[in-house]
């Protein structure tokens, strides 16, 4: 069900057996596999339907076809991923993935279809065509179906425009949130919560991500005690539009596979030195289009899609040209101008086979999940499939145990914080995109040590500056049997402070991942660790399927 919108009413204290926090893919699928007597709340932070999964282009990688195979799916999976993969559950996802397509197909999603077989297309770093599409829209055409489930399920509360800002945890199990619903703060209890918030490309000012992709469930956990890992592991998508006036709109790799090409502005070749070439690893074709630039003092390179058939591209990929020709470039008879832009986030939440994270009752699927699938790199098309993969995981779920919880009314508050001025809160926007901007220039595509270390010191003062806010502050001295009430100002400028510090955490965790796990102050390359919102580093399990002389070895060239 959906609660109508701008609803006054505050959602139920403990009602719910799972609150599962994001609506994209992982979210909506995740509600739909949980068992259906269970107590499910829904919360969105968006009030419009806007998510990555959403916007994901190419499509959904399975096996599908007779000269395919699992081992082959698996051996790509693990090649892209630098040998930094976890090999359990990769093999998991390339084995698991069919069963999911027909559950797709099942709930009523309508795959392309070619002489009455589903269609595939080849994408970058795959040996065989096996990436299931719906035209050019394959995200938003699997969200839309999702979505239609949800709304029918009575089980299931979707509540849009709610922001989780805390997560509980008492005797170290996750039992609920603390909510911004529009303008009232309270808590929520539960059994269990799962992260499906998705990943952080909008930390970086040039990112084919929407704005609500900053990281926040990482910052979430890590603030919880639970585990993240690989945080230095974020994918660059080598091809975005990169257009004056025009966002970073994706130009999907599939229209490599199907014979566009890579051409510089003396009509070369950018990637002519890569094995692959155009259909080399992200990070390789990242790399490679970045040089070219830098080399000849340019900020893009252009897509040729001259070698496509004009029909083929009209059928198969009507959103990216309606978009192309919407900034003035027409594909069928021009080169599409693109760039690297932030695309995905392969570290996150650490997470077993079953998605469940080091902190009890707390799971994570999705982007926001660090599974092991995806290793340094991911393979194209297999984020839609890991979110389907282990969200099943949610049909077997483990809830903690009913707490002793005596029923009350919420008592209402008025808020005692004075009301900051506009241009406070417009200082606080203008730092969000000071930050992205220092974040693509220190952390982007091409960094070293040194601009990293001082970049690591200017987020350490500035935490420092945002630890003494007193409206952040607040948010700890909220009791269960409160509801506060914010003023307009308040919250646009509690809704900004938490990007900001849920930005600055997130920076600051993986800074010291780029850092310290690969090169010491000597040269030296170190093992990578697991990093605790304790600031304390563990070992990991060592899952990966590659000893410790070629991981170190492959790390500086593969942070992506």
């Amino acid at each position: 069900m959906l609660r109508p919108p701008f609803s006054q009413e505050p959602i139920p204290i403990n009602n719910w057996d799972v609150i599962v926090i994001g609506a994209g893919a992982a979210g909506l699928m995740t509600c739909l596999e949980l068992p259906s007597n269970l107590k499910v709340l829904l919360l969105n932070r968006n009030t419009s339907k806007v998510s990555s999964s959403r916007w994901a282009q190419g499509g959904i990688a399975s096996v599908v076809r007779q000269d395919d195979s699992f081992d082959l799916h698996a051996e790509d999976t693990l090649k892209a991923g630098d040998g930094l993969c976890d090999f359990q559950a990769v093999e998991m996802l390339v084995k698991e993935a069919p069963g999911c397509v027909e559950r797709l197909q099942n709930l009523g999603m309508i795959f392309d279809q070619s002489s009455d077989q589903l269609a595939t297309t080849l994408e970058a770093a795959h040996s065989r065509r096996r990436v299931l599409h719906v035209k050019d829209r394959t995200g938003r055409a699997l969200v839309e179906v999702l979505e239609d489930h949800i709304e029918n399920q009575k089980n299931i509360l979707h509540c849009r425009g709610v922001r989780v800002t805390e997560l509980l945890i008492e005797n170290k199990e996750c039992r609920g949130v603390q909510v911004l619903d529009g303008a009232n703060l309270y808590w929520i209890k539960s059994r269990a919560v799962v992260l499906a918030t998705g990943g952080g490309g909008h930390l970086f000012t040039n990112t084919t991500n929407p704005a609500q992709s900053s990281g926040e469930g990482i910052a979430l956990a890590w603030k919880a005690g639970a585990a993240i890992e690989d945080l230095e592991f974020v994918q660059f998508h080598p091809t975005a539009l990169k257009f004056y006036g025009a966002p970073c709109f994706l130009i999907s790799e599939a229209l490599r596979g199907e014979g566009a090409i890579l051409v510089d502005k003396n009509g070369e070749s950018p990637v002519k030195n890569l094995e692959n070439r155009d259909l080399a690893t992200r990070d390789q074709v990242s790399r490679a289009i970045m040089k070219n630039m830098h080399d000849n003092n340019v900020d893009h390179v252009g897509l040729d899609l001259r070698y496509i058939d004009p029909e083929k591209i009209v059928e198969r990929f009507p959103t990216i040209l309606s978009r192309c020709q919407d900034y003035g470039v027409n594909p069928l008879n021009e080169v599409i101008p693109v760039a690297p832009a932030a695309h995905y986030w392969m570290g996150g939440v650490k997470t077993d086979l079953n998605a469940s994270s080091t902190r009890k009752g707390l799971y994570a699927v999705g982007e926001v999940a660090s599974t092991g699938v995806h290793g340094a790199n991911r393979l194209a098309s297999n984020s839609l499939m890991e979110c389907l993969v282990f969200a099943r995981k949610m049909s077997s779920i483990v809830l903690n145990d009913l707490s002793k919880f005596e029923k009350f009314d919420r008592s209402f508050q008025e808020f005692d914080i004075e009301d900051p001025k506009e241009d406070q809160i417009s200082i606080i926007a203008e730092k969000i995109d000071e930050l992205r901007k220092l974040c693509w220039l220190n952390l982007g595509v091409s960094r070293n040590k040194v601009n990293m270390s001082k970049f690591l010191n200017y987020i350490q003062n500035d935490i420092d500056k945002l630890n003494k806010n007193d409206l952040l502050n607040s948010l700890e001295k909220i009791k269960f049997d409160q509801k506060i009430k914010l003023s307009e100002r308040n919250r646009r400028a509690l809704n900004l402070l938490l990007d900001l510090k849920n930005r600055q955490i997130t920076f600051k965790s993986r800074v010291p991942l780029i850092i310290s796990p690969f090169i010491s102050q000597e040269g030296n390359p170190l093992i990578p660790f697991v990093w605790h919102s304790s600031y304390s580093l563990s070992l990991p399990s060592l899952a990966h399927s590659t000893t410790f002389n070629s991981l170190t070895a492959s790390l500086p060239n593969n942070c992506f």
